[in-house]
């Protein structure tokens, strides 16, 4: 019987480890993706790349979501060791949160102990694409540091949207630039140079690895960004840092992006709607 089990079982009741087992426990789970600041002082990405990450992200978005999210069913996709479930759930959320890593679920759940979160989130693994036709619904989406780690991301957005009830937060990895040409509702096989101005929306394939990921496959321009929120039937409604989009769902998208998502959907999930 470990430990942590033993106090369980005699005190009724879960203990927070001490400094040395939980630093043990980093030890044994890692290599961490997100740094954890464990209730005993404990980190378990220190030394980062990134900084304080997913901390530094952290600190853009929370402004922007309520200080009281009590009632608040919300999603997080690509929960990886748990950083954003966990700060949704202090403030009230209940949370499911998925991953298609095992690993990283171990992590999670392990850390939701640790700040005595368990009751509020769900851990379960899976893909985003098995969301579709679940009919699930969530008031508040994160959809954080993913996209650009699909190989069919706009099929995701349309999953996403779903599901998506209330909002959805986007984080992507981006191509440098700002520039946004709003295209023309329509252009002949001959206007094709216009699809090299800046500003046009393009993406970027990534057939190599990036960062020595090889799971890193789209890199979209700002303006790609933006027209694949609307494609999917969101409309942005804030930015809260870069490469941060706040979205709603659209409710006067254009019919046809709407016949053209249920149709793809229905097809991927062999006909149901």
């Amino acid at each position: 019987m470990s430990e942590l089990e033993t106090s369980v079982r005699a005190h009724g009741r879960l203990e927070s480890p001490s400094l040395e087992n939980a630093a043990e426990e980093v030890v044994r789970l890692g290599p961490w993706f997100h740094n954890l600041h464990l209730p005993d002082g404990t980190q378990t990405a220190p030394r980062h790349l990134l900084g304080d990450f997913p901390a530094v992200k952290w600190r853009q978005i929370a402004p922007w979501l309520p200080a009281d999210l009590s009632g608040c069913r919300a999603l997080d996709i690509g929960c990886n060791a748990g950083f954003y479930s966990f700060e949704l759930a202090r403030r009230g959320a209940e949370v499911t949160a998925i991953d298609i890593e095992r690993r990283y679920l171990e992590q999670a759940r392990w850390a939701a102990r640790q700040f005595g979160l368990e009751a509020r989130v769900s851990f379960r693994q899976g893909s985003v694409y098995e969301l579709a036709g679940t009919g699930e619904r969530f008031d508040l989406v994160c959809f954080l540091g993913v996209l650009y780690h699909l190989r069919h991301p706009l099929l995701a957005l349309d999953v996403v949207r779903g599901v998506t009830g209330g909002r959805m937060i986007l984080q992507t990895l981006t191509m440098p630039g700002e520039e946004v040409l709003v295209p023309p509702a329509s252009i002949e096989l001959g206007e094709r140079e216009l699809m090299r101005e800046p500003g046009w929306p393009v993406m970027a394939f990534i057939e190599g690895q990036l960062e020595e990921d090889p799971t890193n496959w789209w890199a979209p321009n700002h303006a790609c960004v933006e027209a694949l929120v609307r494609a999917a039937g969101f409309r942005v409604v804030a930015r809260p840092g870069h490469e941060i989009y706040l979205c709603e769902p659209e409710t006067r998208e254009p019919p046809l992006n709407a016949e053209l998502r249920s149709a793809e959907l229905a097809t991927i999930l062999g006909g149901r709607s």
